[in-house]
């Protein structure tokens, strides 16, 4: 296993820049031959697709490359993965697609833990239909959602349980297997927000046994844009609001409009830049991809333990990520400090760290901490322990210096 952040570290511009990036969860900066994938692909002949001239050669090849991409990261299948502008797009779209299968009297599941866009496209198509909504509680002592607390509110009357694979707020990552059989003994349909969480493991939809998984390319290393992936024979199953003349295929059924060509390429060149993680690695992309996995999460957990145990040295510190699993992202409020004056005076020194509730609105609110939130710091492939050092000075200097005062 070959992880070498020194080199990987120069494939990307933004460094350049001279700050610490702790901001991972709401996006990624972006390696070089992301940028250039995206470049090459507006400078060559492009149209609309098609097997006439070079223009709609180009855009056909860069869309099948891209889905086999995704497919491969995701462990699903090209012919199931739908591109979109965004995950919650995505996510409201095929909220208005299902809720057309609803009834009233029928159930709709959410959690507190979950970002609002894995929430409220479906409390709103359920209102739409006369459905009802029940909500899965997750333990803010612990950060813990468990299969009882899905179990808990399931009924023979459940269609679908909309729940996150990784929270982005606090890490926390449910046991999404043990969920999908729960969800799947009830009859109903399981959506999973995979958007935090793609970024830190490696997806098999089919082992998770998500019948729907959403992510989102900016989230790993990618431009701008949503995946969802499927079976292809349950997107056969529904029926989209779509044009007239658009096509009937899966799954371009879903793809409203012109697809972003060239944010395909670049999301192309991520899954390959990804695949390229651990140098030692070899074979098929969906191996390479599983070794670089690997690589980085021992990378990413030996830093995050390097920010724990400082972390521990502050007074005044309160970490809210607590499960015993979950991603290298911890959200923090200081006694006495304002977590968004801790962002400025980290920001003044060159440190990247937000704060806020991120949209997760339920889960802040839940922890206690209101539509505020915290600061959050979360890691991505490029940070290195320089960083985190950074980091956990510029926390101690806040708090020795009464939340900025010099």
């Amino acid at each position: 296993m070959t992880y070498d952040v020194a080199a990987l570290r120069t494939q990307f511009p933004a460094l350049s820049a001279g700050f610490a990036y702790f901001d991972g969860p709401g996006g990624t900066q972006t390696p070089r031959p992301v940028i250039q994938a995206i470049a090459d692909a507006l400078g060559q002949p492009l149209s609309n697709r098609g097997g006439a001239t070079p223009g709609e050669r180009n855009a056909e090849t860069i869309v099948s490359e891209s889905r086999l991409a995704m497919a491969d990261l995701l462990g699903a299948e090209p012919s199931g993965t739908v591109f979109g502008r965004s995950a919650t797009q995505l996510t409201y779209d095929f909220s208005r697609t299902l809720a057309k299968t609803w009834s009233p009297g029928d159930e709709v599941i959410v959690t507190r833990l979950d970002h609002d866009s894995n929430i409220r496209p479906w409390i709103q198509a359920a209102e739409q239909v006369g459905a009802t909504v029940r909500w899965a509680d997750f333990d803010p002592a612990t950060g813990e959602l468990t299969v009882d607390d899905i179990r808990a509110v399931l009924s023979e009357r459940t269609r679908l349980v909309a729940v996150t694979a990784a929270s982005n707020l606090i890490g926390t990552r449910p046991a999404i297997a043990a969920i999908s059989r729960t969800v799947h003994e009830a009859g109903a349909l399981l959506y999973v927000d995979g958007v935090h969480h793609t970024a830190h493991s490696l997806v098999d939809v089919g082992q998770l046994g998500a019948d729907f998984y959403v992510c989102s390319p900016y989230k790993f290393l990618g431009p701008h844009h949503g995946v969802l992936a499927a079976r292809p024979e349950l997107l056969e199953s529904l029926d989209p609001d779509k044009l007239l003349p658009s096509t009937d295929v899966v799954p371009e059924r879903f793809e409203l409009g012109t697809l972003p060509y060239e944010f395909l390429a670049g999301t192309r060149a991520a899954v390959d830049f990804l695949a390229g993680l651990d140098a030692g690695a070899a074979g098929t992309r969906r191996q390479r991809l599983a070794a670089a996995s690997a690589a980085l999460e021992e990378h990413e957990d030996n830093l995050r333990a390097r920010i724990d145990k400082g972390l521990s040295a502050l007074e005044q510190v309160t970490v809210h990520s607590r499960a015993a699993d979950r991603t290298p992202t911890l959200l923090m409020t200081f006694e006495g400090h304002s977590t968004t004056d801790a962002y400025r005076f980290l920001a003044e020194r060159g440190v990247q760290a937000p704060s806020g509730s991120f949209y997760a609105l339920e889960a802040s609110r839940r922890l206690g901490l209101g539509d505020t939130g915290g600061l959050r710091v979360g890691l991505a492939p490029y940070n290195n322990t320089d960083d985190v050092d950074r980091l956990l000075e510029g926390l101690s200097d806040f708090l020795r210096f009464q939340g900025g005062a010099r």
